[in-house]
């Protein structure tokens, strides 16, 4: 496709890759594996300096034969005397001499585990993704969404001395962008630190621990991209051309009858590690294109792999359509958007919804049902649809809208019971708990999110759905036609729709 034509020329080894980059490299950072955030800090002044990170070992080794310079090393730089902590010394340094001078992007910084576990352990998924920070001149950083307990990585810190440097950082950042564009949070945060799994206790689970650091960004106008790793040459996949994508609808919708609807939500390639290397395998499945299927796939993604959004459009069935997924152009909760930003929120996700050729979000994740000034803000991008999942985690009494139209948008909640895909039968039985409480006397509406399946497994627990409940009948329709018939319905019903 776009490198067609293009002559490869294999390098030999590390020292041809030096000399390709020319004056382009002009210098080293040296980290400090005693301080494991410094593999961090030394990435983020990599962008700005133009510079290569290496390690103590790697700069002996290397500096001499590469004819490099030592930009920086931070080698016994951060000793704590600061905060108490050295991790944070050294992003509060970092944020100082970088972020706050305007020498680092606005548009883009990156939660990247640091070193702290993943070298010792020969990981390489924390450095893979580099590439993007270095060519982005992005802000590097790992910290704890949480101010309630301490981090394990750093168990001498006061508490919440975490949390307190990751708001410092959010909030230059909201200086930087001034008001002029929405900042996206590339990466995840590190569960074997920052929440409660095998071999670290916490009381937190990691999915609260998700849901929280979205909490805590999305009033700064940050969004987030959760790149885990394996997820590779963000650098080069960027520079694909790009043009507007035209997806396929389909025609008028049917009458509406009294019957069940039922639309599938292929989610979550809400980021850029899953539509890099889980979208692959269920895209190829031999069944796709026999029933129609909405696949989840966040529009701003296309700055980072625009070739792969071509690829997609260009090779969909009329049976696969594009929506948007976790929340709209980025994952974010829209409750927590300040209002003097709505605006700003507004013209960010046109302009990703218009080049994607979507018009709705069907997976809005959020802390309470949409506030009148959200609906309205979604109402000029997504016209066609809008479906919430809402978990009231901080216990504020946030609850799911009553399904209505909101000048004439549809608006219901995203059936979530179904997420983790346990085989068909199974996922079977959760459909029909849902679907056999329809009042016989009106049609009823069922989206239902599925994560990470192909199509074979989502035909075969409509076979095993069919086969041992038969007296459940159901449609299966594109999302279009769901929502048109939604909104005939709900119009008609008279069940809050707005005027």
């Amino acid at each position: 496709r776009w490198l067609s034509g293009k002559r490869i020329e294999p390098l030999a080894d590390l020292g041809a890759l030096v000399k390709l980059a020319g004056d382009g490299l002009r210098g080293a950072e040296i980290w400090d594996p005693a301080v494991p955030a410094s593999v961090n800090v030394a990435t983020t002044v990599a962008g700005v300096e133009d510079a290569v990170v290496l390690s103590p070992e790697m700069a002996a080794k290397y500096l001499g034969p590469w004819n490099l310079r030592v930009v920086k090393d931070l080698r016994g730089q951060f000793i704590g005397a600061e905060s108490g902590s050295k991790k944070n010394d050294a992003y509060r340094w970092a944020v100082r001499e970088y972020l706050a001078r305007g020498r680092c992007s606005a548009h883009l910084f990156c939660l990247y585990e640091d070193a702290f576990s993943t070298r010792a352990g020969g990981d390489l998924s924390y450095v893979v993704t580099r590439d993007w920070a270095v060519k982005s001149r992005a802000f590097v950083f790992d910290l704890s969404p949480w101010g309630d307990e301490i981090p394990g990585d750093d168990p001498s810190q006061r508490r919440g001395t975490d949390l307190e440097t990751y708001r410092m950082i959010l909030s230059e950042m909201l200086k930087a962008s001034a008001g002029k564009q929405m900042t996206e949070l590339a990466g995840f945060f590190a569960f074997a630190k920052y929440s409660n799994v095998p071999g670290h206790s916490s009381a937190h689970d990691p999915v609260p621990t998700e849901w929280e650091t979205v909490w805590l960004i999305s009033p700064y106008n940050c969004y987030q991209n959760t790149v885990a790793g394996d997820c590779y040459n963000q650098s080069l996949h960027s520079q694909a051309p790009r043009k507007p994508l035209v997806q396929r609808r389909p025609g008028p919708a049917p009458k509406l009858a009294n019957k069940t609807y039922v639309a599938i939500l292929m989610a979550d390639y809400d980021s850029a590690t899953p539509l890099y290397s889980f979208m692959p395998k269920h895209w190829s499945d031999p069944n796709r294109g026999k029933l129609p299927l909405a696949w989840g796939i966040n529009p701003n993604l296309i700055e980072t792999y625009p070739d792969l959004f071509a690829y997609l459009y260009e090779t969909a069935t009329p049976n696969d359509h594009f929506t948007a997924d976790a929340s709209a152009a980025g994952y974010m909760n829209p409750n927590r958007v300040r209002k003097e930003h709505l605006p700003l929120f507004v013209e960010h996700n046109k302009r990703f919804f218009r080049e994607a050729d979507m018009t709705i979000a069907p997976m809005v994740l959020d802390w309470d049902e949409p506030s009148a000034a959200v609906k309205d803000a979604f109402c000029q991008f997504a016209p066609d649809g809008f479906a919430t999942i809402v978990m009231d985690l901080h216990a504020t009494g946030g609850k799911a809208p009553q399904p209505h139209v909101w000048k004439g948008m549809a608006v219901t909640n995203l059936i979530n019971d179904a997420c983790n895909f346990a085989g068909p039968q199974q996922t079977a039985e959760v459909l029909y708990a849902q679907l056999k409480g329809r009042p016989k006397d009106a049609p009823g509406f069922y989206f239902f999110r599925i994560v990470w399946v192909g199509p074979s497994e989502i035909l075969k627990t409509l076979d095993s759905l069919r086969a041992k409940h038969p007296d459940v009948e159901c449609e299966i329709v594109d999302p279009y036609t769901f929502f048109a018939l939604f909104k005939e319905h709900y119009s008609r019903s008279n069940a809050g729709t707005a005027r």
